[in-house]
């Protein structure tokens, strides 16, 4: 069998990242052993009200006890690595991580008070290690963030590729291409599977380089009459090599608002992935004696966050910036799902203020960090796997993938679409699909870690939509005598100064509710409160056709 010649059973169950953007998390299993590949986060969904990070549901991770052997990361990516400083508090388990990825997750790690009690080790390409009896090493792969890697990982079964996050920049910025021939070698030995990177499988031909924004930034850089706002994801440190450079040379001095961006730029500088003189960095304080036209802030808040700095600075309530007419704002980065509309009104409030956007409508300042079609390709063949499962992606990009593995010569019976909770068995006897285990996403919402079900967003959508209305009431307990009320508050229902006509009415039709039940059911508040809630229920939908959250609240005396 390809690289390997065990007959155990080797077992693939993602439980996060496979029809969906985000919370990538993929399991291997064999014999008594288990490890996990990366563990992100996602951001919420229009539909998630007052939640604020999501990440994947691990109960069947926890089940396996100490069979799991740890998580294997793959980038520094927040959708790779994200929900570990969340997870690690009941899963207390060594993280194998690159060096940029390890220096991101110190500090988080750090901010959640769980750096002491994680086992972080930090791996390079080409430098083997064993987990169990999972043999594995890292491919380096050039995307969006340095020390991005592939993972070849020998297991008794065979050989597993898992590609990571991808592109096949030939000219990165830091003149590392991807590893190919590492690759060659291994598929030389023979491949069992290969995961492979979904998310640009619907864009045809070659993902554009990195070096591809410089002409477009360098222009913005000498064309700008006054500040730069220069926004990207804080860890993409070839792109802001390019921007300390294109600093440099335009005489502008360098000035990071946001704490994950000072973050980045001092791992990465430790790292020696970032150099440049301490004389082009300036202080908060030093921009008012600073010429317009010298100053680039660095600055976080690309996707529209409410409490990022540049949106704060775009609505003028940032109490040491002020974007002014002659600014360029350059939003240097994709739009994450779902952030669209946040993004488009950050846009519109930074017009008002009368400064220039530059972002990826109008201008070539950003490209895709992931593989495009032809990349695609080019990986399947070159990897040549009995096996394949398109991996982090939204269904249809699985399915594009899929299709490409077809166009290339793969069977139909050699490719398998996985969603989170399948699971794909491999032995000497062949693949094929077992029975299903959990999966699922946990919310995370201030400090409560899953305690925010769907049951509560369901409430908290229909609180947004329909309004409450508070009905309160006093009921003697002994005599079921109704002695004050109800009074009725309504919050997003109908304003109670214009419509107390139609509260009185409403009140009218609690009161004859309440008369045509028994004294004996009166004392019993949880019957009180059903009727209640009936009553109102009926009358609102008949008369307003709304349905807004009843709350009786019921005082015995």
């Amino acid at each position: 069998m390809s690289g390997g010649n065990g007959s155990g059973l080797l077992r693939v169950i993602p439980l996060g990242g496979l029809g969906e953007i985000g919370l990538n998390c993929l399991l291997l299993e064999y014999g008594e052993a288990a490890i996990a590949i990366d563990c992100g986060l996602m951001f919420p969904e229009l539909h998630m009200l007052g939640i604020d990070l999501v990440i994947p549901d691990l109960s069947y991770l926890q089940r396996l006890g100490d069979r799991f052997l740890g998580f294997v990361v793959t980038h520094g990516h927040e959708d790779h690595v994200g929900a570990l400083s969340y997870v690690l508090r009941d899963l207390p388990v060594p993280v194998y991580a690159p060096p940029m990825a390890a220096g991101l997750l110190t500090e988080k790690l750090r901010e959640h008070s769980l750096l002491d009690d994680t086992q972080l080790k930090v791996f390079r390409p080409r430098q083997p290690w064993q987990m169990g009896p999972f043999a594995i090493e890292a491919v380096h792969m050039t995307h969006s963030i340095v020390d991005a890697v592939a993972l070849a990982i020998r297991t008794p079964a065979g050989t597993v590729i898992h590609s990571g996050d991808f592109k096949l920049d030939q000219t990165p910025i830091d003149g590392a291409a991807s590893d190919l021939q590492r690759l060659a070698e291994y598929a030389a030995d023979g491949v069992l599977l290969l995961l492979s990177d979904s998310t640009n499988s619907e864009r045809e031909g070659y993902t554009p380089s990195e070096r591809t924004v410089r002409g477009d930034l360098d222009r913005i850089f000498r064309e700008a009459p006054g500040k730069i706002f220069f926004s990207t994801f804080s860890s993409h440190v070839h792109r802001l090599t390019q921007v300390l450079d294109l600093a440099q040379r335009h005489g502008r001095r360098v000035i990071t608002v946001g704490r994950s961006m000072q973050n980045s730029i001092k791992i990465a500088s430790q790292l020696g992935y970032l150099e440049y003189p301490l004389s082009l960095f300036a202080d908060m304080s030093e921009l008012r004696q600073l010429d317009p036209q010298q100053v680039l802030m660095l600055i976080t808040g690309s996707q529209g966050e409410p409490l990022s700095a540049l949106i704060r600075i775009a609505v003028g309530d940032h109490g040491q910036v002020r974007m002014d007419p002659d600014d360029a704002v350059v939003l240097s980065s994709r739009i994450i799902p779902g952030n669209e509309k946040s993004i488009s009104n950050m846009i519109n409030h930074i017009y008002r203020r009368g400064a220039r956007v530059h972002h990826a409508a109008n201008a070539q300042v950003h490209v895709s960090g992931h593989a495009s079609q032809e990349e695609l390709r080019l990986l399947l063949r070159l990897v040549r796997p009995r096996y394949f499962v398109p991996v982090h992606g939204e269904y249809r990009h699985l399915v594009r993938h899929r299709a490409l593995a077809h166009s290339v010569g793969m069977t139909a019976e050699s490719t398998f679409l996985l969603e989170d909770g399948h699971v794909l068995e491999i032995d000497a006897s062949g693949a094929r699909m077992a029975a299903p285990v959990h999966a699922g996403r946990v919310f995370v919402d201030g400090k409560g870690i899953g305690d925010v079900e769907d049951v509560v967003l369901r409430d908290r959508r229909h609180l947004s939509s329909d309004g409450l209305v508070l009905a309160i009431l006093a009921i003697d307990q002994h005599s079921g005598e109704i002695i004050a009320g109800p009074d009725l508050l309504s919050r997003g229902f109908i304003i109670e100064e214009n419509g107390q006509e139609y509260l009185d009415r409403a009140k009218g039709v609690v009161l004859e509710t309440l008369r045509n039940i028994t004294a004996e059911s009166r004392t019993d508040s949880m019957e009180v409160k059903e009727e209640v809630r009936k009553s109102l229920k009926r009358f609102f939908a008949r008369t307003l056709e709304r349905r807004p959250v009843i709350v009786p609240f019921i005082m015995e005396m």
